[in-house]
């Protein structure tokens, strides 16, 4: 065993995959591997990790696609570390991130998720000026269905024994346990953290700093709101029936955040029409965000009305305001 890993899924990932690999070689902790999957790639990403291989801390496992999650599983299964964290392929981690996840965890043997914030980085990885910066203490199963403070997959450093408890095996699987749900393709993420918060004893807890870098792809999947949001219903109907009494009373509150951060997600795409549609459908699902976060909603509520009746022009003002003002809330846009 050693001391900490890091798992990298990378699919297609050869432009941006030397830039994360440098962060992760540059922490400065000790006593870690970086366990990078190449998930089925058609492009050269197992030749970049090739270049990498010279380094005892670099090990490559490739297998036939199998989505993010199955790359996280088969991460999971190769790695040696009694902590586990996960940095996406286009993402990078600060020099000191790992070292203050694991001095996290080892002075808090309760905690089996620690997590920190994120700076948005852009495709060409340059700042954004906008950051997740979330709730850090006294996570509770509402916070993370309503807020996902966690707020990206390459945010946390998992307990290795914390990670055990949600493992099982699906009939047809024959090779590694499952962790992350492999019939997601989005919303694996949150679907693990609420699944993780429902079934465990575990604390989830963050630590101060923006020791993230979340690139934002605006072709990839997290721009895609109709898949975003379907994958996110079918988390709420998978897990529903393990807690029926908390999704009763915490769903459709939940469901009007979740509306309310893909109207912004709308807006910022200049797309008026589905920003609209969205923030009505969330002042309809519950007013509950309208009440605990007036100024935040409204300002979603007005960006998404002037970019619906006027068009992206005299929104792009609106847009800025809004981005900062929400810039604390999960997923920062």
């Amino acid at each position: 065993m050693i001391k900490a890993s890091i798992v990298v899924p990378a699919y297609n990932a050869a432009k941006t995959l030397p830039e994360t690999l440098t962060s992760l070689l540059a922490q400065d902790a000790r006593d870690f591997e970086i366990i990078v999957v190449d998930d089925g790639s058609t492009d050269d990403t197992a030749q970049v990790v090739a270049g990498y291989l010279h380094d005892p801390r670099v090990r490559l496992v490739r297998q036939a696609n199998r989505g993010l999650a199955g790359a996280r599983n088969s991460g999971i299964a190769a790695s040696r570390g009694d902590y586990i964290g996960f940095c996406d392929a286009d993402d990078i981690w600060a020099p000191v991130k790992l070292s203050s996840h694991i001095d996290h965890l080892d002075r808090s043997p309760d905690v089996g998720i620690s997590f920190s914030g994120s700076r948005l980085i852009d495709d060409e990885g340059q700042p954004t000026g906008m950051r997740q910066s979330p709730r850090l203490k006294d996570i509770s199963a509402a916070c993370i269905l309503k807020r996902n403070p966690i707020g990206n997959g390459s945010a946390p450093v998992i307990r290795r024994v914390a990670l055990r408890d949600l493992e099982y095996r699906p009939n047809f699987e024959t090779k590694r346990p499952w962790v992350f749900d492999e019939t997601f393709r989005q919303s694996e993420d949150i679907e693990c953290w609420m699944r993780f918060a429902l079934s465990t004893d575990w604390q989830i807890e963050g630590i101060p700093g923006l020791l993230t870098g979340y690139r934002i792809n605006h072709a990839g999947l997290s721009s895609d709101l109709d898949r975003q949001l379907s994958a996110w219903e079918r988390m709420i109907t998978k897990l529903r029936p393990l807690a029926p009494d908390f999704f009763a009373t915490h769903e459709d509150a939940a469901r009007a955040y979740q509306l309310r951060y893909l109207a912004r997600r709308a807006v910022s795409n200049l797309d008026g029409s589905l920003a609209w549609e969205l923030s009505a459908r969330a002042l309809s699902s519950s007013h509950r965000p309208l009440c605990e976060e007036p100024v935040k909603t409204l300002v979603t509520l007005a960006a998404a009305f002037v970019l619906h009746v006027a068009g992206p022009f005299p929104v792009q003002g609106v847009s800025r305001v809004m981005t900062r003002l929400a810039s604390r809330q999960y997923k920062g846009i």
